[in-house]
């Protein structure tokens, strides 16, 4: 007879651990007329960076701020499917109530106030906070951002790279699990762009903070991500791996400036051959 003590019985394999935010087919309407997303859904696993990418027009800004919450200021509402963050479904909440829940949305443009300094600016990030760490944090901000300790004035004198990191900086005075960035390489130089997408990879990586990102750089953004979705009229067309989306070739083509050396000019390419492409 076996002895059950020798031959255990296996341990079931681990449990998948469900994605930090789902959208489950959502779709927005504007001004209760104008349909915008049509059945987009997206997963967004914890710590990770997950890349959202498509041409202007796309519904990427509408998808962070179905998120975010923000579609209320715009008269934006989602009319079907739910948007879960750590199992809950944050649909429908107010903006600050989803802040407190620990999403924080870094606004395509900055959006700094401009007639307050860098340090009020900061603070003004920590509004929904009731702890006395906030002195902390801005400190550990100044560390990722060392040029913010150095300007004094107002915000509204910093160059665009300065407020873009502002803004980034104001996103993690909330303390946030999850940051929605919207465009942070618009309006910048080549060598900015370099150094704003190194930081929001080491906050990724030694901070722990999962990041939605919406770029229109594709390139760049696919070199800091994990993961991928493309969007194309108002839904999501392909998605994938950020090494998968990189060596696809309608994503090269459309997105990446041509196959390879091959660069190709798509000026002349009508809307609906590039649709037609992904169906």
């Amino acid at each position: 007879m076996l002895d059950a003590a020798q031959h255990p019985t296996p341990a079931p394999a681990a449990a998948v651990a469900p994605p930090l935010l789902e959208v489950a087919n959502i779709e927005v309407v504007y001004n209760d007329v104008i349909l915008v997303l049509r059945g987009l859904s997206l997963a967004v696993p914890q710590g990770k960076i997950v890349a959202l990418l498509g041409a202007n027009g796309a519904g990427k800004s509408t998808t962070l701020k179905a998120i975010s919450g923000l579609l209320k200021t715009e008269e934006g509402e989602v009319t079907r499917g739910e948007v879960r963050f750590a199992g809950e479904r944050i649909d429908g909440i107010d903006p600050h109530e989803i802040v407190r829940r620990g999403i924080f949305q870094v606004m395509e443009g900055r959006r700094i106030i401009s007639d307050m300094t860098c340090l009020e600016n900061l603070r003004l990030g920590a509004y929904t906070r009731r702890d006395n760490e906030v002195r902390q944090d801005i400190e550990r901000v100044y560390e990722f951002f060392p040029r913010l300790k150095e300007r004094t004035g107002l915000a509204g004198y910093l160059s665009g790279g300065e407020q873009q990191m502002l803004a980034i900086g104001r996103a993690l005075m909330a303390r946030p699990k999850l940051i929605l960035m919207d465009e942070p390489s618009m309006g910048l130089s080549p060598l900015l762009v370099k150094e704003v997408f190194g930081i929001v990879r080491r906050i990724n990586a030694e901070l722990g903070v999962t990041i939605l990102l919406v770029e229109q750089n594709a390139r760049m953004a696919l070199s800091v991500a994990d993961y991928g979705y493309v969007m194309e009229g108002g839904k999501v067309v392909l998605d994938g791996t950020a090494a998968d989306l990189a060596s696809n070739e309608d994503v090269k083509e459309f997105y990446l400036g041509g196959h390879g050396t091959d660069r190709r000019s798509f000026r002349g390419l009508k809307s609906y051959k590039r649709r037609k492409r992904w169906l």
